[in-house]
């Protein structure tokens, strides 16, 4: 498909957005960014059924709205990037190197994509392609303080032009609790070519988490719905009932019943059989 067969109401009706966009503003953006976390699963199908991701735009659109998949950063985010540049947002694309929590070191530089969005003389950092422990509407750029989003805080922190995104679980709220870190970035501006060679990284190296574990998850108003290899892993958040701890449940799948619970659970019908796969990630030989 070409640019001119993209229509932004379809895309707004695939992420559930039922409002007026009308000009961009703070609520818009909110709604829009957690809408598509609720919509648009954080997958790596692709990978694992004989296909290759690619960051062109209308295949991209094509994939995520007219075939309703998802994808990982590269694709979620790059389309969201163009869906915010239709309805008026300034929008800028980012290098962010996630964190591994094996090493505790950082990935390389364009080892994820990510976006700011300046709006009214303010800068909101938005990801809708990351997974867990993302956050469901936008993060500001402004403040180093904390920023609580359900029963997770988030800060960024800046330390010599390099910002670092970390997150706090309920148990060690406060500032001198435990942080973990997820991904740090800096603010220079990115094309979406320039992250052409960690796509094709992130999709044949035995360091990668999507080439060595088949996965799909999504975001739910009270929980986190996520298959892995073999495994459908149900969260639900905390709440007054559960005490303030998050309930976790895993099911084991055969392999007949994986493509029911992607079609059922997630949307997502594949036109290639998925070979599932869930081995163990090597830690990358470079350490950042």
């Amino acid at each position: 498909m070409t640019s001119a067969d993209m229509d932004v109401e379809k895309y707004l009706r695939r992420i559930g957005f039922g409002g007026a966009a009308g000009g961009p503003s703070l609520e818009l953006l909110r709604s829009v960014h957690t809408c598509h976390l609720l919509s648009v699963p954080f997958e790596d199908l692709t990978v694992h059924s004989g296909g290759r991701v690619h960051t062109n735009i209308p295949f991209l659109y094509d994939k995520i709205v007219n075939q309703r998949r998802g994808g990982f950063c590269f694709e979620n985010n790059s389309l969201f990037s163009w869906l915010l540049t239709k309805l008026g947002f300034q929008v800028t694309i980012l290098s962010g190197q996630v964190r591994n929590p094996i090493t505790e070191c950082y990935g390389p530089p364009f080892d994820h994509l990510i976006l700011v969005v300046n709006l009214e003389g303010r800068r909101w950092l938005c990801d809708v392609g990351f997974g867990v422990p993302g956050y469901s509407v936008p993060l500001s750029l402004d403040t180093d303080g904390l920023q609580e989003q359900g029963h997770r805080v988030y800060r960024i922190r800046k330390i010599m032009g390099m910002h670092f995104l970390e997150w706090q679980k309920e148990e060690n709220r406060g500032e001198d609790g435990d942080w973990t870190g997820i991904y740090k970035f800096t603010l220079e501006p990115r094309c979406l070519e320039d992250f052409t060679e960690m796509c094709q990284y992130h999709q044949t190296s035995p360091s990668s988490i999507f080439f060595c574990k088949s996965l799909c998850t999504v975001l739910k108003p009270d929980g986190r719905l996520t298959y892995i290899g073999r495994r459908l892993i149900t969260i639900t958040f905390p709440s007054k009932e559960t005490g303030g701890l998050l309930e976790t449940t895993t099911r084991d799948l055969d392999d007949e019943e994986i493509p029911v619970i992607l079609a059922e659970k997630f949307g997502i019908v594949l036109s290639s059989p998925l070979v599932p796969k869930d081995e163990t990630i090597t830690p990358p030989a470079v350490m950042y």
